[in-house]
């Protein structure tokens, strides 16, 4: 091999341009694991809690925390060694992305409390009704 093949910046370039394709390459698979609109709104249940377990399936974000995840560690070495020309465009999806996770594990956590409260409720209120009924 010449020597002009291990120039530095070549490489580095090479480097920053695999670097930006790989934090790419791992939201776009974050925004194919995020989950399905039709299943988040279209449930088929019997019951409330049915349709909040449903719900709950419904809204796991799977691979997609974990896909944001490795596109943040290759972003933030990226940045740090200067080695994006314009990471505006990546760091504002990764904004959205973070943000929307956030949100469908928010309603994750309060379907998953609904639904864990609701038999309790239930109880309680078959309770009242047969103590009334006394």
């Amino acid at each position: 091999m010449s020597q002009s093949s291990f120039d530095d910046e070549e490489l580095f370039g090479e480097a920053a341009t695999e670097m930006r394709a790989e934090v790419e390459d791992a939201l776009a698979e974050a925004w194919r694991a995020l989950p399905d609109p039709d299943d988040v709104w279209d449930v088929d249940a019997d019951n409330t809690l049915g349709v909040l377990n449903a719900l709950k399936g419904a809204l796991d974000t799977g691979d997609a925390t974990e896909q944001l995840r490795e596109a943040k560690k290759q972003f933030v070495i990226g940045q740090r060694a200067d080695a994006f020309e314009d990471a505006g465009d990546l760091e504002a999806e990764i904004e959205e992305l973070e943000s929307l996770l956030g949100d469908i594990e928010t309603a994750h956590e309060e379907a998953s409390d609904l639904a864990s409260t609701l038999p309790g409720l239930r109880g309680a209120l078959d309770d009242a009704v047969d103590d009334d009924s006394e």
